[in-house]
């Protein structure tokens, strides 16, 4: 069964960094581009926004502009789990993010909260 498992969240002043963690199961991690998204407060789930995606074999990674050059996404094959270094963080980050193959399994995890306030 396809499992997502979402850690590393919490309160972060702005300017701050933290560091996500996302262990996957049920499928065969390698053979897949995995993607970080995020779901801001008041938004539908529908409205999740893609953050960043590392290619199958972590040469190739792609970020959404208001992200790009702040985050950092990486993955471990050997462990099945996939990483999101974020940086500068601004208010406009707050948000449950979640992790996902980049074309997403119908399966979610429960994400992990984001808030930047000062």
């Amino acid at each position: 069964q396809v499992q997502f498992v979402e850690s590393g969240g919490g309160l972060v002043q702005p300017g701050g960094s933290l560091r996500l963690s996302c262990a996957a199961f049920g499928f065969t991690f390698n053979a897949h581009a995995m993607s970080w998204y995020r779901q801001a407060p008041e938004k539908e789930r529908e409205e999740r926004e893609l953050v960043a995606t590392i290619y199958a074999s972590a040469r190739m990674t792609r970020y959404a502009d208001s992200v790009k050059g702040r985050f950092t996404i990486s993955r471990d094959n050997a462990k099945n789990t996939v990483y999101l270094q974020m940086n500068s963080l601004e208010s406009e980050d707050t948000a449950v993010y979640y992790c996902n193959t980049f074309t997403p399994f119908s399966m979610w995890g429960q994400g992990t909260q984001v808030t930047v306030s000062s």
